[in-house]
């Protein structure tokens, strides 16, 4: 079964430096893919993080935010398809070359391996071939003139 490991949240100045002693990990114990996604903040998490790094973290705080706005366009949160889940930025760019490096020096992503699904069969349940097949049978073929919702 191929295995893959998502360093996500990436929170910079609280677990970034954390990235590759995870991924290593994660490729020793079979992770052939790797991935990251940087901390996204909507506007009703961002004081519920921020409160929390009060507590938890106050030296650390500030720079968090601060570093959170940088790859964000100067705010908390970038609901922009594309720049949502890495960032924009120096430190985003640098985000991206340590993954890179973890890539190339592990060996990871450089192959997808074809599944074999010959050998797979549906679960059966009583009176059903396959768990909610008729929601999704009609989902799948719905009526002339219905659109699906």
């Amino acid at each position: 079964m191929p295995v893959g490991v998502l360093f996500a949240p990436l929170i910079p100045a609280l677990n970034d430096h954390e990235m590759e002693a995870v991924v290593e990990a994660a490729h020793a114990l079979g992770a052939r893919t790797a991935g990251y996604v940087v901390l996204r903040l909507p506007l009703e998490l961002k004081d519920v993080f921020e409160d929390w790094l009060h507590t938890h973290v106050p030296d650390r705080a500030r720079h968090v935010m601060s570093r959170l706005a940088d790859l964000r366009g100067g705010r908390a949160n970038d609901p922009r398809f594309g720049s949502r889940m890495r960032g924009e930025g120096v430190v985003a760019e640098l985000y991206r070359q340590r993954m890179n490096r973890l890539h190339a020096r592990l060996g990871l992503g450089r192959s997808r391996r074809n599944l074999d699904t010959t050998a797979f069969r549906p679960p059966r349940q009583k009176g059903h071939s396959w768990p909610f097949s008729e929601l999704t049978w009609r989902w799948l073929n719905p009526r002339p003139g219905h659109r699906r919702g």
